[in-house]
């Protein structure tokens, strides 16, 4: 129940906290899942203390339970285990402190963690996070590679010398975190986001040798998939060796099998590229020098063929030929000339031949009217009409007479 309080009546600390225990109190007895931090089992006592924590958050919760119950798993259950409790919260008045009371503790089998992971896979596959879309290639020479990885651990040393005996002029951003434990999710999770954050980091490197199943549920994380997914900088994951594939792996731009073939992928051999080089220059040079060689032996072919020994010779040849055409086209047409101005004589003559003139010369004479119709009948001129006659040298005018043989006077 709702209690009213203010600044002159306010509760006591005690009734505070007996209210506090009366509310939970009524709350039943749940199934919680963790790993074991902390245990406790002091000689002769019958209670044994452990402390809960979530793998994922930085959250942890204290267990009691009665000794009979913590020796039914006493052989399998240690610090660092995954369990799932059975226990009904409880509150501690005095000391105003929460904990669990477990009636019934069970390990958590490597079968039901694989279980779990397979189902986070697919889950975390159908968004879309191991697509290879989303990969990102690496750059080829990374002038800053950010390292995550345990403190002092074999994972880091053989990166380190890998990178460095690969390109000794290599920098490293090293991040020393927890890589199992209570402690490995926030503090991988936390170092990768900050590497991510510098932007002179060019890749990043999440590194750890082998381990059990157990050991590698870190890498497994659902917010550290998330985080790498986040990321900016181009991820390689390089946990465990060949068998281990933590979920890391499929969500990183780059798998590595293990930390000495991170460096390797992550940064070029000298060697190698300077070899690559040579190779390169060697084989420009005997394509340029085959090229050469190709076209000087087609310029000498070219020069060898007889238009180019002699190229005065093809134009001296077309022009005696211009020359035997032109001849003949003139010959041609003189000969069409002379042959018209033969038709045309010819016709000249016929013209002048029949032509009125030419009759007129042999002592012909036409009678013109006044309207100049020529007189082809005697019926075109009447008695007493005056005619024009038009000789050879000239014309005059005549009149026609009246009589029987119809005499013309001039």
């Amino acid at each position: 129940m709702a209690v009213t309080t203010s600044a002159e009546n306010p509760l006591p600390v005690g009734d505070v906290s007996r209210l506090i225990g009366g509310w939970i109190d009524r709350l039943g007895a749940v199934w919680v899942e963790g790993q074991i931090t902390q245990l406790s089992r002091r000689p002769g006592a019958g209670v044994v203390f452990l402390t809960l924590r979530d793998p994922s958050h930085d959250i942890s919760v204290g267990v009691t339970c009665y000794r009979q119950v913590f020796d039914t798993v006493s052989d399998v259950v240690t610090e660092g285990a995954r369990v799932v409790v059975l226990a009904k919260p409880e509150w501690y008045a005095p000391r105003g402190q929460l904990s669990l009371r477990a009636t019934e503790i069970r390990p958590v089998g490597v079968g039901e963690l694989l279980a779990r992971l397979e189902r986070l896979k697919k889950s975390l596959a159908a968004e879309g996070l191991f697509a290879l879309d989303r990969k990102r290639p690496l750059p080829f020479l990374p002038q800053l590679i950010g390292l995550v990885c345990g403190r002092a651990s074999a994972a880091e040393r053989d990166v380190l010398e890998n990178a460095r005996h690969r390109w000794p002029a290599v920098r490293f951003e090293v991040r020393n975190v927890p890589v199992q434990g209570v402690h490995a999710v926030p503090q991988v999770v936390g170092a990768v986001q900050e590497l991510d954050a510098l932007d002179e980091v060019d890749v990043i490197v999440v590194a750890r040798g082998g381990g059990s199943v157990e050991d590698l549920l870190p890498f497994s994380d659902e917010a550290l998939i998330r985080a790498v997914a986040a990321c900016r900088t181009p991820v390689v994951s390089a946990i465990g060796h060949e068998p281990d594939q933590p979920l890391l792996d499929l969500v990183a731009d780059l798998r590595a099998s293990t930390p000495t073939d991170a460096a390797k992928k992550v940064v070029p051999d000298v060697g190698e590229e300077l070899e690559r080089v040579a190779q390169l220059r060697d084989r420009a040079r005997r394509s340029v020098a085959a090229f050469v060689d190709r076209e000087e032996r087609g310029l000498a072919h070219a020069l060898a063929r007889p238009v180019m020994r002699d190229p005065h010779k093809m134009v001296d040849d077309r022009a005696e030929q211009l020359t035997a055409l032109v001849d003949r086209s003139r010959r041609t047409l003189g000969h069409l000339l002379d042959r018209a101005s033969s038709e045309l004589t010819h016709t000249h003559a016929r013209v002048v031949a029949l032509s009125p003139a030419a009759t007129l010369q042999r002592g012909y004479a036409v009678l013109q009217r006044d309207d100049g119709h020529v007189v082809r009948a005697p019926a075109d001129a009447p008695d007493g009409a005056r005619l024009r006659a038009r000789v050879a040298e000239g014309e005059f005018e005549v009149q026609v007479v009246a009589d029987q043989t119809r005499k013309v006077e001039t």
